[in-house]
């Protein structure tokens, strides 16, 4: 491809293509990038420039400006770091090369389930793989009916669509009786899902919504932005890129005062903070008590619009002044329990008050993840609400989720999507929505259970929740009852999955290990392009193809997105191996199947790609062959993008005229459905309150638990990985806060600890650490420094498991092994996984060597620390 401007072209490359460099793993996209391909090989991933092939001044770039200065968007995009480090994941040593088979699982005879995560594979050819699987699928619908095969086909991963990561053997099914499906459920939203939804109504994900044009109205109206749990400089790097740092600086540059609230100095911290309070994880409900009682005392609320937009306040104020249980809830109260000085409260409270402030998350960190969480995110929307909630520079800003210019409309305003993992997912590209009802996310089986339920689903059935806990599901749904079994039907015996890291990224990990070697799970099969987590305990590996190896399309219209765009993606390089896309490998399954048609329905992929464009209403705006021979399309910003309201402005002008979605219309501070539907419900009460202790969860530093395990372990979004995503990039595992390189040679998992903290347990930096409690140990390494408050141990969550014991002690620092494996609380089903009680060890030279003799194989396995363990560790034989 050759193009005069050398700036937005490598000459050097032989080809350049485009790509969706996030990892979204679903419609929406994410940052864009261009790949450059010289001799077969990818040279190298950068931003790509939306100019290359468009005018800019055609695709009226949004401008933003306040006190003389003007933020625009630049002509290049913006992925993050391990995006641009991508090709090392392309080519990691741990790619899966081709079919593996567990050396000692014999679909005609032992299968050994107890030795899954420990047996080792051999090669087996595509041919015999596929009729294992098919076979095995024959076998299980005979003996037990369709619905005893689970389906894992859910949650992120490379931005691939028609050919995606995740959803690919539904396409054969769903159309064979259809089979049990795991639902990605409400996790990094936890506690607006269940909590915030009962206050604002459904919102996105519980997210205040509608939140057009906030960032603009931030920018115009408000002087004080409390981040709240959030890190803009990490989080939304893998999803949309790094438009919210851009943002953050903006904010510094026109005099908007940012105040940090996280147990940890965080990267955004770091360089956009005024000010950073430490709080104590999973504590922030009591700091917001009191901020909310130094308000009522000082009567510094706005009390007129309390009166005609919210309903409940009298019953909040109640319990904060004490008069319900004679205990006020005051800074002097507060302090000991979330560990910010009472002072610091009672001066972040009245300025809070005085200036026109805003809160701003990229989802909400360890603010919304821990148990009971749907306290703190229902006491956020109460004192937004007490502050005018709607009003000019008054919002909840999930900073590059939702609030920027919108695009110009095209011919259909809502799409919906060709039916594979991102099946039903519909789009609305003039505001920039993606409503998220994606693959397994939205239910449409008979039998399913949350993915927090699967080991309770495998180990200890019936179960029942409630709630069907997907995304796009209204308030109402949590209050319906399910359960599994569901009536009339079987238990899981197959397991296919395509999304193997439920160790690594789900509730307390080494569960999974009994779950998925419990005798009940005769088969499970895994898809995937890399040899880690979960995989290890499949009885047959399928390899995958990654992104930049198959042709695909990809919209990109993440609101942190520059501008949105449409992507034809040619493939880069070839398939790495024998590996095939995930779409292929569905046609192989359903070809030995007899039923390849169920799967392609007759059409090629060319045939698909361009049913797809004609579908979104393309060909209104390019023709199909500009749009394959430029390979990537950019919307415009809509020329009257400013005129709309922003946030809840027209909730804050008329709420009779515009209500909420709330049984009342307004703000509910006392939530009559929750007292009508939960009466006895004491996590997750008619009002929100501080929880000390449930039936549920002892993780507080007040429990029996906390004398022997005393420290609060917080658990967040990773800086150099996306959740399990890109652990195994070279170039990021030499940064010092990615891995940390012990005395042994092995690159740990960094565990943040106050010095005051390390120096209690004799931990100096560098050392091998052990956090631990009931659950299980993992091996970190120490990282010493005053990032992180006093009693707190921080670790990111996604690290690849490397079981030196499987279920008992990982040593590649995957810390929700350890997290609770109940829920938020009893009847909220997302993740607790952070905010919970731990201890944490210096391991000595004397113990590492006891492990080594003790667990030979484990310390004998291939390992580079470069990339960490290799896919040769695990393989017998010729390779």
């Amino acid at each position: 491809m050759a193009d005069k401007n050398s700036r937005i072209i490598n000459r050097d490359a032989e080809e350049t293509h485009v790509r969706s460099v996030g990892f979204l793993g679903l419609p929406g996209g994410g940052a864009e990038g261009a790949v450059d391909v010289k001799n077969g090989k990818i040279v190298r991933i950068r931003p790509l420039h939306y100019d290359w092939k468009y005018d800019k001044n055609k695709l009226n770039p949004w401008k933003l400006e306040k006190n003389g200065k003007t933020l625009e968007p630049l002509m290049k995009s913006l992925p993050g770091t391990f995006s641009l480090a991508y090709k090392k994941r392309v080519y990691s040593p741990n790619r899966i090369k081709y079919p593996l088979k567990r050396v000692d699982w014999n679909p005609d005879g032992e299968r050994n389930p107890q030795n899954r995560g420990k047996s080792k594979y051999k090669r087996i050819s595509w041919d015999e793989a596929a009729e294992i699987v098919a076979g095995e699928i024959k076998r299980i619908h005979q003996e037990y009916g369709p619905l005893s095969i689970l389906t894992q086909q859910e949650g992120h991963g490379e931005n691939k669509w028609l050919q995606g990561p995740h959803g690919m053997p539904t396409l054969l099914l769903r159309k064979m009786g259809g089979y049990t499906q795991q639902i990605r459920n409400a996790d990094s939203w936890e506690g607006w899902y269940y909590g915030a939804e009962h206050v604002w109504g459904q919102g996105l994900f519980g997210h205040m919504f509608p939140a057009n044009n906030v960032i603009k109205d931030i920018i115009d109206n408000s002087s004080l932005l409390l981040v709240w749990g959030g890190d803009p400089e990490t989080t939304t790097w893998g999803f949309c890129g790094q438009l919210a740092s851009r943002i953050s600086y903006f904010w510094t540059e026109i005099g908007i005062k940012q105040v940090y609230i996280c147990p940890e100095l965080n990267y955004g911290a770091a360089v956009h903070a005024d000010k950073w309070i430490p709080v104590l994880p999973n504590t922030d409900a009591a700091l917001q008590l009191a901020i909310i009682y130094t308000w009522i005392k000082e009567g510094t609320y706005n009390k007129e619009y309390v009166a005609t937009h919210a309903v409940g306040l009298d019953k909040v104020e109640a319990y904060v002044m004490g008069k319900e249980d004679g205990v006020p809830k005051t800074p002097e109260w507060a302090s000991p329990k979330c560990g910010v000085p009472e002072w610091t409260i009672k001066a972040l409270a009245r300025e809070f008050a005085a200036r026109i402030t805003s809160i701003v998350h990229f989802f909400g960190g360890g603010l919304i993840r821990g148990p009971w969480s749907s306290e703190p995110a229902r006491l956020e929307c109460i004192m937004l609400g007490m502050q005018g909630l709607g009003g000019p520079g008054v919002h909840q800003c999930q900073i590059t989720w939702h609030g920027m210019p919108r695009s110009e409309k095209i011919q259909r305003n809502k799409l919906y999507t060709f039916g594979s993992s991102s099946a039903g997912t519909e789009y609305d590209f003039e505001n920039r929505v993606m409503y998220p009802m994606r693959g397994n996310s939205r239910v449409n089986q008979k039998q399913f259970f949350p993915k927090t339920m699967f080991h309770e689903a495998i180990l200890n059935p019936p179960c029942n929740w409630y709630g069907k806990s997907q995304c796009s599901a209204p308030p109402e749904d949590q209050f319906i009852q399910y359960k599994y079994p569901a009536d009339g039907c079987p238990e899981i015996h197959m397991i296919w999955t395509d999304s193997p890291c439920m160790s690594t990224c789900w509730n307390q990990g080494t569960k999974n290990v009994e779950a998925l070697r419990n005798p009940k799970i005769e088969f499970v099969v895994h898809q995937h392009p890399w040899l880690e987590n979960d995989t290890l305990f499949a009885d047959v590996i399928l390899p995958a193809c990654t992104t930049y190896e198959v042709d695909d399309m990809m919209p990109n219209y993440w609101p942190g997105l520059q501008f949105s765009n449409m992507m034809y993606m040619k493939q880069a390089v070839k398939p790495i191996g024998e590996s095939k896309s995930d779409y292929e490998i569905a046609v192989e399954i359903a070809r030995k199947l007899g039923k390849e048609e169920l799967v392609t329905e007759g059409k090629s992929l060319d045939e698909w790609f361009k049913w797809t464009y004609e579908s979104l209403g393309l060909p209104d705006v390019i023709s199909w062959e500009d749009f394959k021979e430029k390979e990537y399309y950019v919307f415009p910003i809509a020329n009257d993008w400013e005129k709309d309201s922003p946030g809840f402005r027209l909730f804050y002008d008329d709420p009779e005229k515009t209500p909420l979605p709330t049984p009342t219309g307004k703000l509910e501070f006392y939530s009559a459905r929750l007292a009508e539907h939960f009466p006895d419900d004491l996590e997750r009460p008619p009002i929100p309150k501080w929880i000390e202790k449930s039936e549920w969860h002892d993780e507080r530093l007040s429990g029996e638990r906390a004398s022997k395990y005393p420290l609060l372990m917080m658990s967040n979004h990773g800086r150099w990985r996306m959740h399990a995503q890109c652990d195994d990039i070279s170039w990021t595992r030499e940064i010092p806060t990615c891995k940390v390189r012990a005395w042994d040679g092995y690159m740990y998992e960094p565990l943040w600890i106050h010095p005051q903290t390390a120096a209690e347990r004799g931990i100096s930096d560098g050392d091998i650490v052990r956090a631990h409690n009931e659950r299980g140990s993992v091996l970190c390494g120490a990282r010493v420094w005053e990032r992180i408050m006093p009693g707190v141990a921080y670790v990111d969550h996604g690290s690849r498991v490397d079981w030196i014991l499987p279920g008992e002690l990982d040593r590649g620092g995957a810390i929700n092994l350890i997290s609770p494996e109940k829920t938020v609380s009893k009847n909220c089903v997302g993740m607790a996984s952070s905010g919970y009680l731990v201890e944490a060890e210096r391991v000595s030279m004397v113990q590492m060597e006891e492990w080594r003799q003790q667990y030979p194989e484990a310390f004998e396995r291939e390992y580079d620390p470069a990339s960490g363990l290799r896919f040769n560790s695990w393989v017998e034989g010729d390779i």
